[in-house]
């Protein structure tokens, strides 16, 4: 099955040539990149967050394989969803399904289903996609949906995904997809955001998980980055930082209900 896009055009250019152009004038290739486990790139409309997560995407070594975690923002399908065949079409063109990896994650991690539903309508994970294919054109996905679920069912998750990973042969890069606090003032939503930057950057999954719940903070991708930290970890992770931070209102000029975004990088 190939995947249809179903935000460009609202999230980022429909047009290749126009996308392009974007990605030529906001992605700075780095003459030296960092190998990195996993990174936290942010999903709204590239007018918003394009430029900060073209920022860690550019100062990361893009591996042939990537795995994307993304949230499940419609409730659509299974709980933690693989899109497991085929391939996802994006303006400049189809990026093929890892099919060995997603086949070898969904042996060896129990909560992983094979389900293309989930992905139907999702955005968090496809505005990943045209970013990473501009730097690796050789570039093969393995998308996971990620939706309800208690923390100690995404340690697990993130755990058996870390060791899967450590038995893969290939080189694996982890992204999780997340915006972080939503539509409160431009000064509140950054210091509500510092609170879960501060959990990320002590590489404490479980921590970065009660920090948002308990301070009902609204990063919709929390999930997708307690499981990449806690899958980073398995795999040898031993630092974190933060490549970029901003908001909507630096963009809009609104800044009684902004939208934070943070890009952060594991290694």
């Amino acid at each position: 099955m190939i995947r249809e896009p179903a935000v460009a055009g609202t999230f980022y250019p429909q047009n290749r040539d126009e996308l392009l152009a974007y990605l030529q004038q906001t992605v700075t290739v780095q003459d030296q990149t960092e190998t990195c486990l996993g990174v936290i790139s942010p999903h709204a409309g590239y007018v918003y967050s394009g430029a900060i997560a073209a920022r860690v995407f550019a100062e990361t070594d893009i591996p042939r394989q990537v795995v994307i975690l993304g949230p499940n923002h419609h409730g659509l399908g299974a709980d933690a969803a693989v899109f497991n065949k085929g391939g996802w079409q994006t303006p400049l063109g189809n990026v093929p399904i890892a099919v060995g990896l997603a086949e070898h994650l969904i042996a060896h991690c129990p909560l992983l289903q094979a389900d293309q539903s989930a992905h139907r309508l999702e955005h968090s994970i496809e505005v990943q996609v045209p970013l990473l294919q501009y730097l690796q054109p050789e570039l093969e996905i393995v998308p996971i949906c990620l939706g309800s679920g208690g923390l100690d069912d995404w340690l697990a998750l993130g755990t058996s995904l870390g060791q899967a990973l450590n038995g893969w042969t290939e080189k694996v890069l982890i992204v999780a997809s997340s915006d972080m606090n939503h539509f409160l003032a431009a000064d509140e939503t950054r210091r509500l955001d510092q609170l879960a930057i501060d959990a990320v950057l002590t590489l404490d999954p479980a921590r970065l998980y009660r920090t948002v719940r308990d301070n009902h903070i609204s990063m919709c991708g929390v999930v997708p980055a307690v499981v990449m930290l806690q899958a980073a970890l398995e795999r040898g992770a031993s630092k974190c930082r933060l490549v970029g931070y901003g908001h909507s209102g630096e963009v809009n000029g609104d800044m009684s209900r902004v939208v934070g975004y943070a890009a952060m990088s594991v290694s």
